[in-house]
């Protein structure tokens, strides 16, 4: 499959290359934030909450089944389990309630983690945890920081983590930038364009941190 960072929380999976590819985007965001949504199409969109920097369904074309609420979800046999978490430490008393989604996409499983403000229960964990790779928010004052990542990273255990939601150039959003989650977790990076994964080639003993450019 192939994984495309596109700024922010919003990513662009497809389970192969061509037309008839099955394509997911996550959190699409508004072109205020500085960043410009590119032209997409897609079959499935989430939504993991209501923000302007992750829900401009209208940038997506292909009429794409929208997804912007937990529950267990199967389209175009891609499995998707939304679970409800916070976007705040103070369960959402401050910034409200956000949706994680678990996804399962060809023999892949990704967890993305939206605005996660805090360190997650067991209940979360019990979907969450122990997924092939984790996107994950490490640019703080929004979402968790890069300490707070590193903890969340240790609770689910991925093979590789991605992370999402930090200062790039162009974004007006005034949060920090991928170096000192680099540092926090302590795990040499390889930086793509995208990320081209199958199952067989995911790590078996040591997990990866990749970066991708967007």
């Amino acid at each position: 499959m192939y994984i495309t960072w596109l700024g922010q929380s919003c990513f662009k999976m497809q389970d192969k290359a061509g037309s008839d590819a099955v394509t997911l985007i996550t959190d699409p965001f508004d072109n205020s934030i500085g960043l410009r949504m590119p032209k997409m199409e897609a079959n499935i969109l989430t939504v993991s909450h209501g923000h302007k920097d992750h829900n401009n369904l209208e940038s997506v074309k292909g009429n794409p089944y929208t997804i912007d609420a937990p529950g267990e979800y199967e389209i175009k046999d891609v499995a998707i389990e939304g679970v409800e978490v916070f976007h705040d430490d103070k369960e959402g008393k401050e910034r409200g309630n956000v949706v994680a989604y678990r996804i399962d996409m060809d023999d892949i499983t990704i967890v993305h983690l939206g605005d996660l403000g805090h360190t997650l229960n067991s209940k979360q964990l019990e979907v969450l945890a122990g997924v092939d790779i984790l996107l994950i928010p490490v640019g703080g004052k929004y979402t968790i920081d890069a300490k707070k990542a590193v903890e969340v990273v240790s609770q689910i255990e991925p093979r590789i983590v991605i992370p999402m939601h930090y200062k790039v150039d162009g974004l007006k959003e005034d949060i920090d930038g991928v170096e000192k989650f680099i540092k926090e977790l302590g795990v040499k990076p390889r930086t793509e364009e995208k990320l081209k994964i199958s199952k067989r080639d995911l790590p078996q003993d040591e997990m990866e941190l990749v970066i991708l450019n967007c």
